[in-house]
């Protein structure tokens, strides 16, 4: 098992970008999914980090820096074959420790009422359920946590 920061145009990554597509798209309508494609992803400002098994990407997720000791998390994803091996969580350390790196204090992050395991998961990693941040409109289909690194 490989775990670090790709490109998001590195082999496998765009599949699963897809596949996690397909995930957001099944749960709730397009105009509530806030899905960063290839190109947003592979801005200067941006930390993609990936899993994989041999060759396979099999798990991921981005940090977004907003450059004012805030970041965001987007694109957690594990694929249905691998979870429950605990790679969501080897992701988000690399992703905590990169943002520890760039000195940023806060990461946030917006998922949905209807990922439960995803929700079980922050939760459990210390993030408390906060209001909308950034542009997000206040909707009934996002919900928003944060964690302080300091």
């Amino acid at each position: 098992m490989r775990i670090g920061v790709e490109r998001a145009d590195a082999p496998g990554v765009r599949e699963l970008l897809e596949a996690s597509d397909e995930f957001h798209n099944a749960l709730y309508p397009p105009e509530e999914n806030y899905l960063l494609d290839v190109a947003a992803l592979l801005a200067p400002t941006v930390t993609v980090v990936v899993a994989r098994e041999a060759d396979a990407a099999i798990a991921m997720g981005a940090l977004v820096d907003h450059g004012d000791s805030t970041a965001e998390l987007k694109r957690m994803f594990t694929v249905p074959a691998a979870r429950g091996q605990g790679l969501a969580g080897r992701v988000l350390d690399a992703l905590e420790e990169a943002a520890r790196a760039k000195g940023i204090t806060l990461v946030q992050l917006e998922t949905g009422p209807l990922q439960p395991a995803a929700i079980a998961f922050y939760e459990g990693r210390g993030y408390s359920a906060v209001g909308p941040f950034g542009d997000y409109p206040d909707v009934t289909n996002s919900l928003f946590f944060a964690r302080s690194l300091a």
